[in-house]
C-alpha cells in the first residue's frame, strides 16, 4: 500500500517531521519519491519506521541505528555484522531489565511493609534499613 507523508505519519503516530528527520539523519533507508518530490511510504517502510521507534525506545544511539541502516543497504555480506549490533542491544535491554528487576523487589518489598502496617500484622518502629536501591 502507498502512504502519504501525512498517512505514513499518522499509521506509525509520529510528526511528519520525524519521519523527514530519519530520512535525513539517514536511519530510513531512502524514501520513494513521486514525480512531484513528495515522499511515498510503502508498507516497508512503515516497518522500518516501528524497528527504529523500538530500537530507539531501548535506547540505542541514532548514530548507530545509522550503522544498522549503512550495512542493511550494502547487502547480505553484512549479515553478521547487523547480527552483533542486534545481539549488543539485547544484551544491553537485559542489564537493563535486569537492574529494573532488583528496582522491582525493594518496592515490592516496601509495599508488603505498608500492608503488613495497615493490617496491624507489625509495628511502625520496625522498619528494615537493610534495602538498597543503588545497585
Amino acid at each position: 500500500m502507498e502512504y502519504s507523508i501525512q498517512e505514513a505519519a499518522k499509521k506509525v503516530s509520529l510528526k511528519t517531521y520525524t519521519l523527514r528527520y530519519y530520512e535525513k539523519a539517514g536511519i530510513l533507508p531512502p524514501v520513494e519519491r513521486d514525480t512531484n518530490g513528495n515522499r511515498l511510504f510503502f508498507d516497508n517502510d512503515i516497518e522500518w519506521i516501528n524497528l527504529i521507534r523500538c530500537l530507539r525506545n531501548t535506547g540505542m544511539p541514532i548514530s548507530i541505528i545509522k550503522d544498522y541502516v549503512d550495512l542493511f543497504l550494502k547487502g547480505d555480506e553484512t549479515i553478521s555484522s547487523r547480527r552483533q549490533i542486534m545481539f549488543g542491544q539485547q544484551q544491553s535491554i537485559e542489564r537493563k531489565i535486569a537492574e529494573l528487576q532488583g528496582y522491582l523487589e525493594v518496592i515490592q518489598s516496601k509495599v508488603k511493609h505498608y500492608d503488613d502496617l495497615i493490617s496491624n500484622r507489625q509495628s511502625e518502629g520496625n522498619v528494615s534499613t537493610k534495602i538498597n536501591c543503588s545497585k
